[in-house]
């Protein structure tokens, strides 16, 4: 039998495609605060990093399941499969970058008090990430459902904290004071955690050494997104004061200093 040549056209309402991609929905959600034709541009590709910010935490936390239920590899191919997530992110970051301070200025009072260190679900992000802070909470104050989220996450274990309770249960010297630690506090390096990575790293696990690797991806991608923010920040608009009213670039300066995930870095110096 062969096959229709041309696509079926007519649905009898709306597309299959539609109903799943919800696309007429999207496409209203660009709402331009100034005349600036560059606007557009800065405001698509901000709900798309929100977007992959949103794909993330979905991702990590499905690792966290599969650490959970000690099936190592498939948490190795959730995160393989984020960090190619993470790299589309950092990708975003390249039109926004070519922007002169001229042009960037020519929309920028639209964006008023706004700006993305606001971002709720970058928060859940970091937090997932490690990087915990209970001030961190006080931009969301006014919107409930974000704030309850965000409280929650705070109090709960990191995507790391998972990772070590893992490691613990296949029997690592992980100190019992890592795994009960004020999880609503960042996370800090550990001497004896670095040396659990330096065993793993000199032994001939490939389970193991595919998940440290895979780890080591995503703290170095998100380095990357994060000092990319840096210099689409200081090339777009210099030392200026942020948008929210930070100390803009001072304030990026400082976040890219902190490393996820630190004794996966520091290891390799006992390998």
């Amino acid at each position: 039998m062969s096959c229709p040549v041309s696509p079926k056209l007519d649905f009898g309402g709306t597309t299959p495609y539609e109903d799943y991609v919800h696309a007429s929905v999207l496409h209203t959600l660009q709402q331009q605060w100034s005349k600036d034709p560059r606007e557009m541009s800065f405001l698509v590709i901000t709900q798309v990093m929100e977007l992959y910010f949103g794909l993330l935490c979905f991702e990590w936390r499905q690792a966290q399941t599969e650490l959970r239920a000690d099936d190592l590899r498939a948490a190795v191919r959730t995160l393989r499969r984020s960090d190619l997530h993470l790299q589309a992110l950092s990708a975003a970051w390249r039109p926004i970058a070519r922007m002169t301070p001229t042009e960037f200025n020519s929309f920028r009072d639209a964006l008023g008090e706004g700006s993305g260190f606001q971002s709720g679900m970058y928060r859940e992000m970091e937090f997932l990430l490690g990087e915990k802070s209970a001030s961190m909470l006080v931009p969301h104050r006014a919107v409930p459902a974000m704030h309850a989220q965000l409280e929650e996450s705070l109090s709960k274990p990191s995507l790391y904290d998972d990772v070590l309770a893992a490691l613990k249960r296949k029997g690592f010297d992980i100190p019992q004071s890592v795994l009960d630690r004020d999880l609503t506090k960042a996370y800090e390096a550990s001497p004896e955690v670095e040396q659990v990575w330096a065993e793993i790293y000199r032994g001939d696990d490939r389970d193991l050494l595919e998940l440290g690797e895979a780890l080591t991806d995503i703290a170095e991608e998100f380095a990357r997104w994060r000092y990319d923010h840096l210099l689409a920040t200081r090339r777009s608009m210099g030392s200026k004061v942020g948008t929210g009213g930070s100390a803009g670039v001072a304030w990026l300066e400082k976040r890219t200093q902190r490393a996820v995930f630190p004794e996966l870095w520091t290891a390799r110096s006992y390998v």
